[in-house]
């Protein structure tokens, strides 16, 4: 007599996640911090481009009529010093510098809190690493977005940037903000967000609770941010020459003479026959060398962070 087999079926292994679940599954969670992200550089991209445009109609006409005189009297209009967000021209070109300066600083403490540490602190890493997820697989993960969508948002900002510089760099003040703008907007601000991604992965890492890694991530990229600002091969931000400009008045049978420099006075220009001016800052011989060897460090620094904060993983979870 034939009996029925009691032995129970193997238990089904679960689903390994691809790499498009993964990445579905981290939009879902930060899509907040993705809407607010989109948010700055559409905001930014749109006062590069107004700066680019019609924001500049006044300073230019300005310009056209008095040379570098009119640049001065349209800045000398707002306030004595620079003001986030002033209403002036020449300080308005640097606002969208300051933005990404501080979008940079909130990459870190995003990446440190929300991304990192808050999920370890819940303990939510569990579930995940419970579901065929290696704890390997769920930090490339967690870096891999931020550091795509950061890179896409800033590079678009900083192309934006180079067509404004290429543009209306005419219309700013003469000193050292022209430089350390110039010296500002390239590859290397690109690349700042990734190191400020992997300082702040590691920061929660390393400390697992997420208000002491935000603090300890702001401390870090202020340090970086000093850095950048203050030593070769970077800004330099004291003892450096301004860019060279090259200036030119127009006269009416179309001669480019040297700027007569009669200021604002009309008599002056009539009497010179000047109608029009020019002036272009000249590129510096050491752009590329300074941006290719603050990439090359940037890079670098990364990578090691990225490389700490994989060994740490892995220290903690075998």
């Amino acid at each position: 007599m034939a009996t029925a087999s009691l032995d129970k079926p193997a238990p089904t292994p679960p689903l390994r996640p691809s790499p498009l679940d993964l990445l579905r599954a981290e939009l879902r969670l930060h899509r907040a911090a993705l809407w607010i992200w989109t948010a700055f550089v559409v905001i930014t991209a749109g006062l590069l481009l107004w700066l680019t445009g019609p924001g500049a109609s006044t300073t230019q006409k300005a310009f056209d009529k008095f040379g570098y005189a009119g640049v001065q009297l349209e800045a000398w209009k707002g306030p004595v010093h620079n003001v986030f967000l002033s209403t002036t021209y020449n300080d308005l070109f640097y606002d969208p510098s300051k933005l990404i300066t501080l979008a940079t600083f909130c990459v870190a403490l995003f990446a440190a809190g929300p991304l990192i540490a808050r999920e370890l602190e819940s303990g939510t890493t569990r579930l995940a690493w419970s579901q065929s997820v290696s704890p390997a697989r769920w930090l490339a993960a967690k870096l891999a977005v931020p550091a795509v969508v950061a890179t896409v948002g800033t590079g678009l900002l900083i192309l934006l940037y180079r067509l404004l510089w290429s543009s209306h760099s005419d219309l700013l003040r003469a000193g050292y903000d022209p430089r350390h703008l110039y010296f500002s907007i390239g590859p290397a601000t690109v690349l700042a967000p990734l190191l400020a991604l992997a300082l702040g992965a590691l920061c929660g890492l390393l400390l697992r609770r997420t208000l002491p890694a935000m603090a300890v991530a702001a401390v870090l990229q202020y340090v970086v941010t000093a850095i950048r600002s203050g030593l070769w091969p970077f800004q330099r931000a004291f003892q450096v020459p301004d860019l060279s400009v090259h200036s030119r008045a127009i006269t009416s049978s179309g001669a480019r003479i040297t700027d007569p420099e009669c200021y604002d006075k009309a008599a002056c220009l009539a009497k010179h026959h000047v109608t029009g001016f020019t002036r272009t800052y000249l590129p510096s011989d050491d752009f590329w060398t300074r941006q290719l060897l603050e990439s090359g460090v940037l890079i670098a620094l990364t990578a090691l962070a990225v490389g700490i904060a994989f060994w740490t993983l892995k220290r903690r979870t075998v």
